[in-house]
Parts: C-alpha cells; sequence; structure tokens
C-alpha cells in the first residue's frame, strides 16, 4: 500500500503571536515551529499501517526550506520518503492543488490529512484534495480499517457516531483518537539524516483568496470576584454590567 501523508508547518501553541507590516503579515521571529499535531496523528496512523512491509510513507508539505527541520522529523517518526514543494501556503486551495498534482503522477492508495491545522483551523484541505483526484475524502475520522481494498471509518457526529465504509483509493481527515503519536527513537533519529527529501517547483494556482489583515483577540477584562453567598449583587452585576440576563 502507496500511503501519502501531508503535513504542515505550524506554530508551537505555546508561542507568543505577534505581526508586522501594518498587521499583514505573521512575524515569525522567535517562534517554535512543530508538525501540526492533527497531522502527526495522521502520520502515526500511516506508520502502523505500513509496518512489517505493508507499505511505504511518504509525507509531503507545501513550504520553503524552513520547513526542512519539521520534515525530517516526520522522517524520523517512521516515514520512509519525503517530498517538498517549494512554495509558501498561501491558502488550502493552493495547498491541496500544489498536493492533488504530486498525488496525480504517484498513484497512492491511501492520502491521509490531519482534521485541521492549528494555526487556521480550515479543515479543508482532505475535502478539496478528494474533489480534485475525483476520490472518495472523509474528514475527522476517528477510527479507521482496512482490509484488502474496502476502508471502514468511524466518526464523531452531533448526538452520536457515524460508521462509514469506502474503496481504495480515499483521502482521510484524521482527528485523536485514530492512533497514538509516535516519538522518534534515536534509530529514528538517525536515518532521517539519509531518508531522501525531493524537493519540487510548485504549479501554477489562480489566486482565489488573500489575506488582508490579523486581528488578535480583544484582551481579557478585569475579573470581579463575588462572594457567593452575594447571590443578588451577582444577578444585579450580570443584568446591568455584563448584560447577560
Amino acid at each position: 500500500m502507496k500511503i501519502l501523508v501531508c503535513i504542515s508547518n505550524v506554530p508551537d501553541t505555546t508561542s507568543k503571536i505577534t505581526f508586522t507590516n501594518d498587521n499583514t503579515t505573521f512575524n515569525t521571529t522567535g517562534v517554535q515551529f512543530i508538525i501540526n499535531p492533527y497531522d502527526e496523528i495522521a502520520l502515526s496512523k500511516a506508520v502502523e499501517l505500513a509496518e512489517g512491509g505493508k507499505g511505504t510513507v511518504t509525507v509531503i508539505n507545501v513550504g520553503d526550506g524552513s520547513t526542512d527541520a519539521t520534515i525530517r522529523k516526520a522522517l524520523a517518526i517512521g516515514a520512509d520518503n519525503a517530498v517538498r514543494i517549494d512554495a509558501a501556503p498561501r491558502d488550502a486551495w493552493f495547498v491541496a492543488n500544489q498536493i492533488a498534482n504530486y498525488a496525480k503522477e504517484n498513484a497512492f492508495d491511501l492520502i491521509l490529512t490531519g482534521r485541521e491545522s492549528i494555526d487556521y483551523n480550515g479543515t479543508q484541505i482532505a475535502a478539496i484534495l478528494g474533489e480534485l483526484l475525483h476520490i472518495p475524502s472523509i474528514s475527522i475520522a476517528k477510527k479507521m480499517d482496512i482490509a484488502g481494498d474496502s476502508v471502514s471509518i468511524e466518526r464523531e457526529i452531533e448526538g452520536g457516531k457515524e460508521v462509514l465504509t469506502a474503496k481504495l483509493p480515499i483521502v482521510v481527515g484524521t482527528a485523536e483518537g485514530i492512533a497514538e503519536p509516535k516519538i522518534p527513537n534515536m534509530r529514528g533519529i538517525m536515518s532521517a539524516r539519509t531518508k531522501p527529501l525531493e524537493v519540487l517547483e510548485p504549479s501554477s494556482v489562480d489566486t482565489l483568496s488573500h489575506i488582508v489583515k490579523y486581528e488578535t483577540p480583544a484582551p481579557r477584562g478585569t475579573v470581579k470576584l463575588v462572594d457567593a453567598t452575594e447571590v443578588e449583587k451577582l444577578v444585579s452585576l450580570l443584568h446591568d454590567e455584563a448584560k447577560v440576563i
């Protein structure tokens, strides 16, 4: 089985986020970047499926040379080889087209993405990939079993769970629970240095959207503490000041 795992390079959740150029550009100074956690889950599932010679795992990233360290970590986790499309990831449409163009030429049986990236939370890549490749796509998968060319996927929906079946090839957007993230061991870290990382030029894609401006959330207001016995005062504050009742 040939498996393609799409990984993105995102800021660590502990990073302080700021913007420059009149809030039109994300400031990367001092920011630590990591593999998107949901993509890392997808990669861990791919490595499980390929264990014992059952398949090969290729990771693909759309980004410039600064993402190579993130890609090498993916190789250390267990991917066999990697591809980087040498371009800044403008938006989901652009990224999905780059990945789809590569996938069309390499006939993968299974394409895995994270359910979303933790920077933009778009949840778009898996669905767009499925449309571009004319194959099924299922997102927010919590469990996945493969038997032959049949795939059974369980995902959570409002009020319960949904179980779907499909045929390979397929695109799956994975969520937490489908696999435990793997920690690279020393052998994996050493072997990652020699595993192939192919850098490809991007294909031309029409620009359908662009970022006009970033805005940070409003700062938290002051907190008023009300004694548990002062119910009337609490109600008054909620009604007159907070205006939530």
